[in-house]
């Protein structure tokens, strides 16, 4: 896998609920499947299987401590992908701030 994120696996990773529940808790913190699952009304297979797609897409990582596998946010691949929204975000405000100039300005819409 590349460096970062690969965008359009992560925002297909986002696009579910439960993985989106997953990367809020995990942004309080460490925490293995089993944690992960106890809000859900979901098997530990099914947790895991989220858990998968997350690492897949590089938003989580899994390590090895002893017997169990905590789970972390790799919040620097969280923050690429807030950067491509902003960017995204920026271009677009700037479209349409030059749509308005070339329509007269606010003024000339009411």
């Amino acid at each position: 896998m590349q460096s970062g994120p690969d965008l359009d696996l992560a925002f297909a990773a986002l696009g579910d609920p439960v993985r989106r529940a997953l990367v809020t808790r995990l942004a309080r913190g460490e925490a293995t499947v089993g944690e992960l699952g106890e809000p859900f009304d979901l098997t530990p297979q099914a947790i895991s299987h989220h858990v998968g797609v997350l690492r897949r897409c590089g938003l989580v990582e899994q390590r090895r401590e002893g017997t169990r596998r905590p789970c972390r946010l790799r919040v620097d691949h969280l923050t690429r992908l807030g950067s491509w929204i902003d960017e995204q975000r920026r271009t677009w405000d700037d479209r349409l701030d030059a749509l308005e100039e070339h329509l007269g300005g606010p003024e000339a819409t009411r």
